[in-house]
């Protein structure tokens, strides 16, 4: 159903009605753009939402104001009041906002006599100006790191200063210019009605928007948000950065953050993804229900929306001990939700208590990592209980060293089950789905020194180790493209317990006891301990590294194994261990 309205000063105000059940959502659209951006989205709402939508002044179907002024905050805050109050006068309705419409949004949620009629904000792919201005400021006169973020925003919001020029912007979006400007910047596919005939026009007249309001963010004020707000951000987004909103969780009542892989054009790029934020949201304001995804992406007073893995989940296998304790444990330090992976049932008991004394979620699951199956049900689980997990640590592995001729079928089925399978079920399912919820993520995969620094009698392990390094190059390359990133971790030699379990095939009950012992010995005396691993891990996930050898030995390993192989294949020949020694007469 189609209105119109007549705004405050006379300007009219095309209104649609999309759906008539449910919860009342208004859907504010951006710059530039009409009302018909929103079509993907008021299909993935209409079937639980009352939705409505409308063009803001100077766009699509609504009349464009006569002076400059009529493009100011407060004029815009009033427009929407006129919508609110026409479609639901009684009661306070769920705005979302998108680039522009999340602006002028933020001005409404700030103003205590329009706040009373909005039950919750949704902000997508913008920002408070006032909140905005606040930042950059802060930032101008602190450190290096919060300079290089200052101005980092500034290049982003460049076409802010060129917006200013007088009459070549509005020329540039007549003659095409500016379109093409934003077609290279956003590769959206068009569809009918999107961009807008209308689209030359609208960009001309909404110029006037940074024209009229640019003093706010030069001269900002701290403005209080009066709702629940969350916002919806694009990783790539090129013209909005997450430092923005630092001061949101001081400002707001309640305040969520919730990135998503995509740029700008989230509306049109990523639409279910939003009905599924604002579901979360209104359900919250609504029934008081909080979903895992949304109280995972709550802020927190005086904590950088930066921070790469507060309020995230994270998954490890194998992390009953060793390094997989440690770095569930280390992801837990820094805010993460942390699931628990292992066949160990009492050492993911003991490991979880640990975790849950950092005050973050933990759940745990008792899984064969080899099996399929269990793997998937290991998702579910995880979904179900802490929300979709955008950090994967694939730790789970056993050891295993003998000669080939003595490894038996079965023992390779083992090894490479865990080592290598489980790996590949780990990667693969979790990473579904981060790309279906359009999520960004990372996942690591714990290889070993060994798989660039081959040793001899551990043909099996060195195989199923260098699949691994192997693998998580190629997914780093493939998945990528979806905003995960893939790291693979290579130890060296680390006392993590391993030795004690490792087994040894091609050899009697005896000779596997002393080579156990041996091998034990040098890795308690080597004393390098899983921590520092775990360290190394969180490092490669804040700043997406692809390969990462941790210890000194395995930092030498992967030097030599670049620049001199021959070299390093004649040190694998060596048995600096004695462990080659005293093999069985038949090692079939």
């Amino acid at each position: 159903m189609r209105t119109t309205l007549t705004a405050t000063d006379g300007v009219r105000l095309a209104v649609e009605h999309h759906s008539t059940d449910g919860p009342t959502v208004v859907l504010v659209h951006g710059f530039p753009d009409t009302q018909r951006v929103w079509e993907e989205v008021v299909e993935a709402l209409a079937p639980w939402a009352r939705v409505v939508t409308y063009d803001v002044r100077g766009a699509g179907a609504s009349g464009r104001p006569d002076h400059r002024d009529g493009f100011r905050f407060a004029q815009l805050a009033e427009d929407l009041r006129t919508v609110l109050d026409h479609v639901q006068p009684d009661e306070a309705v769920h705005v979302v906002g998108h680039d522009w419409g999340a602006i002028q949004a933020f001005e409404a949620v700030c103003l205590p006599e329009i706040a009373t009629r909005i039950a919750s904000f949704t902000c997508v792919s913008g920002a408070s100006f006032d909140h905005a201005g606040r930042a950059l400021r802060a930032t101008l006169g602190g450190s290096p790191r919060l300079l290089r973020n200052a101005l980092r925003q500034l290049a982003k919001s460049w076409y802010i200063g060129a917006f200013q020029l007088p009459v070549l912007p509005e020329r540039a979006f007549r003659n095409g210019t500016g379109v093409r400007i934003l077609e290279a910047l956003e590769h959206l596919e068009p569809r009918p009605g999107h961009p807008a005939d209308t689209l030359a026009e609208d960009g001309a007249n909404g110029v006037e928007l940074y024209r009229a309001n640019l003093h706010r963010v030069m001269r900002p004020r701290r403005s209080t948000v009066h709702v629940p707000t969350q916002v919806v951000i694009g990783t790539e987004d090129p013209f909005v950065s997450m430092g923005l909103f630092d001061e949101l969780a001081e400002l707001a009542p309640e305040a969520f953050l919730q990135r998503i892989h995509g740029g700008h054009w989230l509306p049109r790029t990523h639409p279910t993804a939003i009905a599924d934020a604002v579901h979360d949201l209104v359900r919250h304001v609504q029934d008081g229900t909080t979903s895992p995804r949304l109280e995972r992406s709550r802020l927190c007073p005086g904590t950088p929306v930066q921070q790469p893995l507060g309020g995230r989940v994270a998954v490890v296998t194998g992390a009953a001990n060793g390094i997989g304790r440690a770095t569930a444990l280390a992801l837990a330090d820094v805010g993460a939700h942390v699931a628990l992976a292992d066949l160990d049932g009492a050492g993911l008991a003991r490991t979880a208590v640990e975790v849950a004394a950092v005050g973050v979620g933990v759940s745990t699951h008792e899984v064969d990592v080899a099996d399929g199956d269990a793997m998937a049900l290991l998702v579910k689980d995880v979904v179900a209980e802490l929300g979709v997990p955008t950090v994967v640590v694939n730790n789970a592995g056993i050891g295993m060293s003998g000669p080939f001729l003595g490894t038996t079928t079965a023992d390779w089925d083992r090894i490479l089950g865990v080592n290598l399978w489980g790996v590949i079920h780990g990667s693969r399912l979790f990473a579904a789905e981060m790309v279906a919820a359009g999520l960004p993520g990372h996942i690591v995969n714990v290889s070993s020194g060994l798989a660039y620094t081959p040793a001899r009698d551990m043909s099996a392990y060195v195989a199923t180790k260098a699949a691994v390094l192997r693998l998580s190059e190629v997914l780093r390359a493939e998945l990528g493209d979806h905003g995960i990133g893939v790291s693979a971790i290579c130890p060296g030699v680390v006392d993590t317990g391993i030795t004690d379990r490792t087994a040894f095939v091609g050899v009697d009950d005896a000779e596997a006891d002393r080579k156990r012992t041996t091998a034990s010995a040098m890795y308690r005396r080597r004393a390098y301990t899983p921590d520092r691993v775990a360290s190394a891990i969180v490092d490669a996930i804040r700043h997406d590294r692809a390969i990462v050898p941790v210890s000194p030995e395995a930092h030498v390993g992967w030097i030599l194994s670049r620049l001199s192989p021959a070299l390093t294949r004649r040190l694998s020949a060596v048995d600096a261990l004695g462990l080659s020694r005293s093999r069985s007469k038949d090692p079939r």
